[in-house]
Parts: C-alpha cells; sequence; structure tokens
C-alpha cells in the first residue's frame, strides 16, 4: 500500500512541472522558495527547493513534532511540570526565549506554547529534556523522525536552532515536515494561530505577521540567524469549492522580517488565485470492471488506492479527459492493490498527469479446469 501511495504522490509531481510551464512563477525575493498545495500533495512551484539552507528556528517545527508524538504516545502529559535546568535556562541569552526559572517548574503545555509562540530557545531545550531525559538523545529522536518522513537533505543538530554546521535542511523538506505537522496533529498545531503568550507576567507576539494580516493563515513558523537570513513557513486554508483547500509556503533566505512576510503574502495569494484543486476520484471507486482470466470471478473492479486530488490552473479542470492503459491481460491470482495500469489525463491532446490504477479486490486463481479453459482461449486470443 505504501509504496502505492508512493507512486500516486510521484506521478502527481510528474504533472508539477508541466502546470508551472503554463502559468509563469511570481517573482520572490528569497534565496529559494517552495508553495506547496497540502490538499493535493502537489508542488505548484518552488525555486532551489532542494538548496541547502540553515533552518534557524524552523528547527522547531520538528522539536514540535517529536514532542507532539511523545504526548500521543502517553510518554509526557500536557499537565506534568518540568524541573528546569540550568542548560535550558542558559541557552544564548542574547536569542529568543520564553523565560523559564530553575526556581519554578513549568507545565509541558506552557513550553509548547513558548516553543511555538514565542519561539523560545529555552522551551526547546526544557522540552528536549523532558522528552527524551537530555538534549542529545533528543536530537537522536529528530533526526529518526526525518529519516522516516523521507527528509534526505535534513539533519538536526540541536533542538533550536542555534547555528550548527550540521543543522540544514531545505524548502522541499520542510515542506513535508509542515504538511505532516499540519495532518498528524491538527489538535496541537492550533497552537501555531495564537498571537500572543504571556508567561513570567512577560508577554510576547507570535512573529507570525500574517497572523494579523490574513485571517485565512493559521501557522506556522518564522526564523532568523545571520547566516540563515529572514525564513518563514506560513500556511493558509481558504474555501475551494465544497470543501477547503490548504497551500503551505516556504520562504528561506530574505533580507528581513517584512520582505518574509511580504513575500509569503504574495507567493500563498497567488497559489489560491491561480490554481484549483479538484477531486477526480475517491478511494476505492472503480473506474472499470475489465475481463480478468484463469480467475474465480471473470472481471475485477480497478480504481486508486486513495482519493485522487490534483491541482491545476484555474479553467483546465474541465478540459481534461481520462485515457486508461491496461497491463492487459490481466492473469489472476490477482492481489488488492496490485498495479494494472495507468489513467493519464490529458488537455489538449496533451498528457498533463499520470495515475497508477491498482487492482481494488484480490481475485483467487479458477479451478484447474478453468484455467486450463482459459489457457485455450488466450492461446486463440
Amino acid at each position: 500500500m505504501k509504496k502505492i501511495i508512493a507512486a500516486l504522490a510521484t506521478s502527481v509531481m510528474v504533472m508539477t512541472s508541466a502546470v508551472a510551464q503554463t502559468l509563469p512563477a511570481p517573482t520572490i525575493a528569497a534565496k529559494s522558495w517552495l508553495l506547496l498545495d497540502a490538499t493535493s500533495g502537489q508542488i505548484i512551484a518552488s525555486q532551489d527547493p532542494n538548496a541547502r539552507i540553515e533552518p534557524a528556528s524552523l528547527t522547531k517545527v520538528m522539536t514540535a513534532y517529536v514532542t507532539f508524538t511523545a504526548l500521543r504516545d502517553k510518554k509526557i502529559t500536557l499537565n506534568q511540570m518540568v524541573n528546569v535546568s540550568t542548560k535550558a535556562w542558559k541557552v544564548d541569552s542574547s536569542s529568543s526565549k520564553m523565560f523559564i526559572d530553575p526556581a519554578t517548574p513549568v507545565s509541558i503545555n506552557d513550553l509548547l506554547y513558548g516553543l511555538m509562540v514565542q519561539s523560545g530557545n529555552d522551551a526547546a531545550v526544557a522540552l528536549a529534556e523532558a522528552v527524551a531525559g537530555d538534549e542529545s538523545a533528543f536530537v537522536v529522536l529528530m533526526n529518526k523522525e526525518a529519516q522516516r518522513m523521507g527528509l534526505t537533505s535534513t539533519h538536526f543538530a540541536n533542538p533550536h536552532g542555534l547555528p550548527s554546521p550540521e543543522n540544514y535542511s531545505t524548502a522541499q523538506d520542510l515542506s513535508v515536515l509542515a504538511k505532516r505537522v499540519i495532518l498528524d496533529f491538527p489538535e496541537f498545531y492550533k497552537i501555531d494561530s495564537v498571537k500572543t503568550y504571556t508567561y513570567n507576567k512577560i508577554t510576547q507576539p507570535n512573529r507570525n505577521r500574517l497572523l494579523w494580516l490574513d485571517p485565512t493563515v493559521d501557522g506556522m513558523k518564522t526564523g532568523h540567524t545571520e547566516a540563515a537570513g529572514y525564513c518563514m513557513i506560513a500556511s493558509a486554508h481558504r474555501p475551494n469549492g465544497s470543501g477547503e483547500r490548504r497551500l503551505i509556503s516556504v520562504v528561506l533566505g530574505t533580507s528581513s522580517d517584512q520582505v518574509r512576510t511580504q513575500e509569503s503574502q504574495k507567493l500563498l495569494n497567488w497559489g489560491f488565485q491561480n490554481f484549483d484543486t479538484v477531486k477526480l476520484y475517491s478511494k476505492g471507486q472503480p473506474i472499470a470492471t475489465p475481463e480478468i482470466w484463469k480467475g474465480s470471478k471473470s472481471n475485477v473492479k480497478i480504481g486508486f488506492a486513495q482519493d485522487v486530488m490534483v491541482t491545476v490552473p484555474k479553467g483546465v479542470a474541465g478540459k481534461m479527459k481520462p485515457a486508461l492503459e491496461r497491463k492487459d491481460p490481466l492473469v489472476a491470482p490477482l492481489a488488492e492493490n496490485s498495479r494494472v495500469g495507468t489513467l493519464k489525463m490529458v488537455v489538449d491532446g496533451k498528457p498533463m498527469l499520470e495515475l497508477p490504477v491498482v487492482a481494488l479486490e484480490t481475485v483467487e486463481q479458477a479451478s484447474i479446469f478453468g484455467r486450463a479453459w482459459d489457457s485455450i482461449r488466450l492461446w486463440l486470443k
């Protein structure tokens, strides 16, 4: 199943490049950037998406993900009180902090707000110690998650993102990480939309200025170091037909807080205004019932292993026409989710998308007599 889903994601990516050629991307003042449609999984447009960058505080998105996983697995609880270590308290006094104090235990819940809203480096260390015992053990968990997600160009050296040659990522990988947080932990992702948070009688604003400028933006994270420049992952959801559509922008290496904000807004607006996301087929929906040979039944239902959502320029969806190519003859035994062909979506005679078609049911072999009869029929055919 995982291979089929991965194949579907890959096929969607094939179409993305064709789509990008039909509509010029905006000019974004950043070293690298990417716009992902989280609803379809397609990259709509990008510039140097695989360029290695220093992620700065964008690192905290993975810190949050690992902490959310520990909460889900009941290794920690939101109300659990944490004793603040000297290491967490002293972490780089010139950087972002939530101002925890060794004299005052702090809850996991407060630390999460300190991490995600206030971007506290001290909160990141305190969470790492609470989840894994110490910072280095937590970093191992971060890199295991990165590997599991397929973030092949990412490595973490610490939970906060302070400069280190061993802390690096790409716009491509960061977009995948952002999507995983939103899909896997929606109940915790909502913390990202909080505009201000007060701890230790100190109120600090969320550094994501789009929360004030665009009501459809509900996260995700900003970052800045001298080497990284000003960076931002932003996510917004807006109406799309009868449902909603979510875009994730990753803008890396801009010259200022103002520029990263305006370029992220520009990218999100461009994606929403110029593209539609449409559902072509539902998971398990038969698109054909071709003949199968030597099987316990004469026909097999074929379709897709998951809902097929695609993102296309506005006006293109109504022009797409399906063209099914099967791996005939289909011969039993045939396992459910086995690939049996390809569906091409064609616009004006040109293929824009290829989708792997699979068997929606298992077909066992027929009896020896049924197999013999079909062998004769196949030979005659």
